[in-house]
């Protein structure tokens, strides 16, 4: 089973691994493409004025800026999955899960990097700042990265399973062939929105500490705070509804 994976505006700085490479990523046969986004993203940040900086990071302070100025040439890396610093992973704790669980999640999860495009969250990758939607010299990145990497991700999905927990956004990176499972998540009746990032970190930590390998055995998983109200399965639409406790 492959989980599909949003990003997070948050990230943790540092790393104490080498520099961006093509073995940085999955998929190293696609890395010129990948060069070609994250080039004109390093010439803005270099060379970009105030208003183009403060549009592409999304921040107005410019002592803010100097952290990302960093070439990447010359920047430590840590895997994507340590690197974001969100509500989602902080519920996830990756940190504190066990080798076995951890290696779970490197292996069997999907993040949609608004820089780096679809990566594995083992994935090592640097410090950065990009806003939800900016585009980067005319590129958009999301139109790009579902134009050039889609044959790629549905060779490397296969005939796996995929479970979907991306923010809406996100799905302009990537449509997968496979109909999904996705989930929706109620308190009192109504969509909790900036909360489901929390739980969307409660869900995976608890698929990666139980080890889950089908959608069948996800939806038959008990899952603390969480009660399964209803399950809608069509040939178009796999979707589980919680409720909040």
């Amino acid at each position: 089973m492959i989980v599909l994976f949003a990003p997070s505006e948050g990230k943790r700085p540092g790393g104490d691994s080498s520099s961006l490479s093509a073995s940085s990523f999955i998929f190293p046969a696609l890395f010129e493409k990948r060069l070609g986004v994250i080039s004109k993203y390093e010439e803005v940040v270099q060379e970009g004025d105030y208003n183009q900086l403060k549009e592409l990071f999304g921040i107005k302070d410019e002592k803010e800026f100097e952290r990302y100025k960093i070439p990447f040439d010359h920047a430590p890396t840590m895997k994507a999955i340590e690197r974001y610093d969100g509500v989602a992973y902080g519920y996830l704790a990756y940190v504190n899960l066990d080798a076995l669980q951890q290696a779970y999640i490197d292996r069997n999860v999907i993040l949609f990097s608004n820089l780096f495009g679809p990566i594995g969250a083992g994935d090592l990758i640097p410090d950065y700042k990009l806003k939800q939607g900016s585009t980067i010299d005319s590129v958009a990145p999301e139109k790009f990265y579902k134009k050039y990497f889609t044959n790629s991700l549905d060779e490397w999905i296969g005939d796996q399973e995929v479970l979907d927990l991306r923010a809406g956004f996100y799905d302009k990176f990537y449509t997968s062939k496979n109909v999904p499972m996705t989930l929706k998540f109620l308190k009192k009746g109504r969509v909790v929105s900036h909360w489901a990032k929390a739980y969307r970190g409660i869900v995976l930590r608890a698929i990666a500490r139980n080890n889950i390998q089908s959608l069948e055995d996800f939806a038959r998983l008990s899952i603390d705070g969480l009660t399964l109200c209803e399950r809608i399965k069509t040939d178009k639409k796999n979707e589980i509804i919680y409720i909040i406790e």
